[in-house]
């Protein structure tokens, strides 16, 4: 029985990697501030989302509990993550789902003011019982992968673990059966979450196998969460698409609507393109070096041309052909999509066009200062990649107060880029990829690695994601600023003045001062109180109240100052769920 388990679980032949002991305190800075974060949106749900709640704790206690059995053991470890950080468990499991309750949350008082519609509700609280389904399932991965390393007893933290989980999928199953999104039947919403948490499993294991040393556990549980429900999204889209096309179900009802706007499916279906385009690739390449034999420099050389060739014949398929037919199968384009884009441009050409203007004038000399100096100069690199933060500021600000839509778009074109140089560096496509990759080493720091570079993206995602969670019902104007403020003003002065003045650090072992998180707290409540006036200037009712957008910014930075994970990614995702309460 126990090799069956293990062959499901552990299809391939296992290696295990010594990991350290992390700590031995039961509750750190890191959990302390994340389980506070929790009790604060615990405390701001309506009755309605009570159930959302319970299967929420439910979550948190049991990758709490398993956090401290991985971080307290010195035992191999099943997966080989990123040296010197945590395991980040407790982190990476309850940011997704906390981010949607918020956002269920902000929904309610939305429909409580009937500015909204049932369906967009029903939709998004499917949503969650998705990613609650995702959690679960690779918390039971994970607490199964720590029973089965080897000299590793049975943790008590695993058991508390496995019966929190264990509840959790009861109310999860009960919540699912008795409630209502957007008309599916409650046997479809059972296999809906099914669905997403095997996915996430599934994934989570291919990351850490294939990125081996480049994440810890919690950025890979953020990372593939998010990229499950990205899929599923785009799959529920497609499957209503075709239900439209077909009218043959009687599981589904023709009532629900899931309203999407030509820039989020033109961003979603670049983005999924791009991140399925490097699996065709591999197949691509693979036949293209079976048939040519490189073993003289020669014939090396033309191995090379031909694979850039093959690169952008099939990527020039992919983004011309294939991406834009899903685009316009889904949603109804009146022309391709990439006219479509050009026209949005050129709509208001004296706004936007300058805006292009300005973004590729502060990009060039930006990146070409900051290199030479990285070169040529012994200011630290951390202090260097703040610079980039405050570049972030300088563009996305004033884009985002006087054209919002555009830059929504903007995004995702600058993740499309992202993705395709990543593409073009990993792979080493002639010529660009040496030059790629030596720029990007450049700007490293100890949480990228040689397999993958994540500070831009984490950046970039970490400014994107609180404005494109913003699109629809929003009655918190600060929301759509979160990852601008968290990141761009608040990370980098917390850097800058805990670099200079910080004496008092808060622990032994780490760099951060309290000195420089009182400088975060406090730019970042600063430009609050300057962005609150201008919005009220505009006529907008304002309801955030000054306690709360105070509790907001001092939980997340204390999160900066106490967290060993991927600070970009985090960071703005809970200052963005404690401003939507």
């Amino acid at each position: 029985m126990h090799c069956m388990r293990d062959l499901i679980l552990f299809p391939r032949k296992t290696r295990f990697w010594w990991r350290p002991s992390m700590t031995t305190s039961f509750l750190n800075g890191e959990r302390a501030v994340v389980l506070f974060f929790i009790c604060r949106i615990l405390y701001s749900l309506p009755f309605s989302l009570l159930f959302h709640g319970l299967a929420l704790s439910l979550l948190s206690l049991s990758s709490f509990f398993l956090e401290i059995s991985f971080d307290s053991s010195n035992s191999p470890s099943l997966f080989r993550t990123r040296p010197g950080a945590s395991s980040g468990i407790l982190l990476g499991a309850v940011t997704l789902p906390s981010l949607l309750l918020s956002k269920l949350v902000q929904l309610s008082r939305g429909f409580s003011l009937a500015q909204l519609q049932l369906e967009e509700i029903q939709y998004l609280t499917l949503q969650y019982w998705a990613t609650s389904a995702s959690a679960c399932s690779v918390i039971f991965l994970l607490a199964f992968a720590r029973r089965r390393a080897p000299l590793s007893p049975f943790h008590w933290g695993v058991r508390f673990s496995l019966c929190s989980i264990f509840f959790q999928a009861l109310v999860s199953v009960a919540a699912l059966s008795t409630t209502s999104q957007i008309g599916l039947h409650p046997a479809l919403k059972l296999m809906w979450a099914f669905c997403h948490g095997l996915a996430s499993v599934k994934l989570i294991q291919l990351f850490l196998r294939t990125f081996p040393s480049c994440a810890s556990i919690g950025e890979t549980f953020l990372v593939t969460s998010g990229i499950v429900l990205y899929f599923g999204d785009m799959l529920l889209l497609t499957i209503k698409k075709l239900h439209e096309l077909l009218m043959s179900s009687e599981l589904v009802t023709a009532e629900y609507e899931i309203s999407r706007s030509e820039i989020s499916i033109i961003i979603q279906g670049l983005v999924l393109g791009l991140l399925l385009y490097p699996i065709a690739l591999k197949y691509i390449l693979q036949i293209w070096e079976w048939s040519i034999n490189t073993t003289s420099a020669e014939a090396r050389r033309y191995y090379e041309i031909g694979k850039s060739l093959m690169f952008v014949a099939s990527l020039g398929i992919v983004l011309i052909m294939i991406v834009p037919s899903w685009m316009q199968f889904v949603h109804e384009f009146q022309m391709h999509p990439f006219f479509w884009v050009l026209s949005f441009v050129l709509s208001e050409p004296s706004k936007r066009l300058t805006l292009c203007i300005y973004w590729v004038c502060i990009i060039c000399v930006s990146v070409f200062r900051f290199y030479n100096i990285s070169k040529n100069s012994k200011i630290e690199r951390i202090l260097l990649r703040k610079y980039y933060h405050l570049m972030a500021v300088s563009m996305f600000l004033p884009a985002l107060i006087f054209q919002p839509k555009f830059l929504d778009l903007a995004f995702g074109a600058a993740l499309a880029i992202f993705l395709m140089l990543e593409i073009i560096r990993v792979w080493r496509i002639w010529p660009l990829g040496q030059p790629i990759n030596q720029f990007m080493n450049a700007f490293t720091d100890h949480r990228d690695s040689d397999l993958l570079i994540v500070s831009h993206f984490s950046l970039l995602l970490g400014c994107a994601l609180p404005i494109w969670m913003s699109t629809g019902y929003n009655d918190r104007p600060l929301a759509p600023f979160a990852g601008i403020l968290s990141l761009g003003i608040g990370d980098t002065m917390a850097s800058m003045v805990g670099h200079k003045y910080g004496v008092l650090r808060w622990s032994k072992t780490g760099k951060k001062t309290v000195e420089g998180t009182a400088a975060g707290i406090t730019s970042v409540l600063a430009a609050c109180s300057l962005l609150l006036p201008l919005f009220a200037s505009t006529g907008y009712i304002l309801t955030q109240h000054w306690f709360s957008l105070l509790l907001a910014v001092t939980v997340s930075g204390l999160l900066e100052a106490h967290t060993a994970q991927l600070d970009n990614a985090f960071i703005p995702l809970f200052f963005f769920s404690l401003l939507c309460l």
